[in-house]
Formats: structure tokens, C-alpha cells, sequence
């Protein structure tokens, strides 16, 4: 198994000697000028990611109302700039030699159909743009905290998935969102894991209490074992051969999450 981090928990130094993948997390990289790419930032990140030989994922930019309104994708609602945004994230992981880049999907609208009408059309042009640059889209399932979210729930991803019916549109499992979906029940974490992993491509591993706070709704991305995600649910992806990627914030973190999930997985 190949664990990775993104690359906010720490200088790429540092997690060389911890894991063997990172996840470029586009919107907070630093390599963005109001809209515009920033191209000789982005090549000294590369540069630095080849030199720790490195496995690549990418996180392309999604809605997020502390984000930069110029950085804000909700994928029910895009625009001409919102594509332009993450074709470039596509664009990136083509160059980093990764072939997942993850996506959120979108916020729900006044018109709940007619949002999810925009956003599988969305989605359906973005696959096509993934089949061009060689590269997977992995769709986020979000945390059911926030009840504007699409795709909270595994069977509502699941149908996303199979309406787009393209094989460059897969599904990214975060399994600390899955646990807030799930009031942080052991059983329905397994029904909701065995109900998406047909397409499951990719992994976000972080851990919560299962339940909304006024903080980030309950998402605190804290590293597992830490909270009360059961991480043994993962035994039922035994054919999975992607990136564990550890979505957690400090090199602590990392390291005590490694610890937990190999634990749970091996044990």
C-alpha cells in the first residue's frame, strides 16, 4: 500500500521520509494570482516533487466561502472560469504524471433538480476534458452536515456517477465525510462504503466525532484515531490498489494516522 498526504501537512522534506504520495492541493498551493496561474511558482513545485520522486495526486479547487472568490468552483453552478480552473488542475496533475484529480461535487440550488440536472452536465463535459489529458476524476462524497451538499449520501454519488458513464469519472471515498453522513455509526459506515466501492479510485483518510459542531460542521480533519471513524471498514476494498491519502493538517498527524489505519487494516 502506497500512503500519501497533502501537501498542506507539511514541507515536502519532511513527508519524503513518511510517505510516498502527495496530494497537490490547488487551492491552497500559492500559485494563483487573483485568476491567473502563476507558471514559474507551479514549476518549482513540480521541480521539487520530481526531486523527492514522489507519486502524485491533484485536489482541484471546490466552493468554500473562506476561499478566494476567484478559487471557488461549485461544479452545480461553473461558468467559462470555473472550467478554466480546473482544466488547469487537470493540466497540472498531466504534467505531475498523476492520474487522479479529485473533485467536489456541487452546492444545491433553490431548484434542487434543476441544480443536479447542471451539475451532472457539468460533470459530463469535465469527463470528456479528463479523457483528454489522461486523467481520472475522482467525485468527492461531502459531508452531510451541510445540507447544501450534493452527494453526501453514497447512493446519491453513486447515481452521479452511473447518469455521467464515463470511465474518467470515478469516486473519490473521504471517509471522515462519510462518517459525519453516518452520525458516526460503525454499521452505516460499512452500508455506505460497500454501496460506492465499485467506483471507488481514491481515498481521504482523516477522522471526526461523526456529528455537526460549529466547527467546519463536525469536518475537523483530524488524524485517525482521534475520533471514532472505524477504519477496519476499509478491509472491504481488498481489491483497491490506490493512494491512502492522509488528509490531515501537521506531520504528527501523518505519522499517527499511518500508525491507525495500518493497524485496522492488518490487525
Amino acid at each position: 500500500m502506497i500512503f500519501g498526504a497533502s501537501s498542506f501537512a507539511g514541507p515536502l522534506r519532511d513527508l519524503k521520509e513518511n510517505v510516498g504520495s502527495i496530494e497537490l492541493y490547488v487551492p491552497k498551493l500559492g500559485i494563483y494570482n487573483a485568476s491567473v496561474l502563476e507558471k514559474k511558482k507551479l514549476e518549482h513545485i513540480l521541480d521539487e516533487i520530481s526531486a523527492y520522486n514522489f507519486a502524485v495526486t491533484v485536489h482541484a479547487p471546490y466552493f468554500a466561502p473562506k476561499s478566494p472568490a476567484f478559487l471557488q468552483v461549485d461544479t452545480a453552478n461553473m461558468g467559462e472560469k470555473d472550467f478554466t480552473l480546473l482544466e488547469e488542475s487537470m493540466a497540472i496533475a498531466n504534467r505531475a504524471g498523476a492520474n487522479v484529480v479529485v473533485l467536489h461535487p456541487g452546492r444545491i440550488g433553490p431548484y434542487r433538480d434543476k441544480s443536479f440536472a447542471s451539475m451532472v452536465n457539468n460533470l459530463e463535459a469535465l469527463s470528456s476534458l479528463a479523457e483528454d489529458y489522461g486523467v481520472i476524476l475522482g467525485l468527492e462524497n461531502k459531508e452531510g452536515t451541510d445540507p447544501l451538499n450534493f452527494c453526501c449520501e453514497a447512493e446519491e454519488l453513486y447515481r452521479t456517477i452511473e447518469i455521467v458513464n464515463s470511465e474518467h469519472l470515478q469516486a473519490t471515498l473521504d471517509i471522515g465525510h462519510a462518517n459525519l453522513t453516518c452520525g458516526g455509526s460503525p454499521e452505516k459506515l460499512r452500508t455506505f462504503v460497500q454501496t460506492l466501492q465499485k467506483y471507488i479510485i481514491h481515498l481521504h483518510l482523516h477522522d471526526n466525532y461523526g456529528q455537526w459542531t460549529d466547527k467546519y460542521d463536525g469536518d475537523e480533519h483530524m488524524a485517525p484515531g482521534k475520533g471514532c471513524v472505524d477504519f477496519s471498514v476499509l478491509k472491504l476494498l481488498s481489491d483497491y490498489r490506490g493512494i491512502y491519502n492522509l488528509e490531515v493538517f501537521s506531520l504528527e498527524d501523518v505519522q499517527l494516522g499511518k500508525k491507525v489505519v495500518e493497524k485496522a487494516l492488518y490487525s
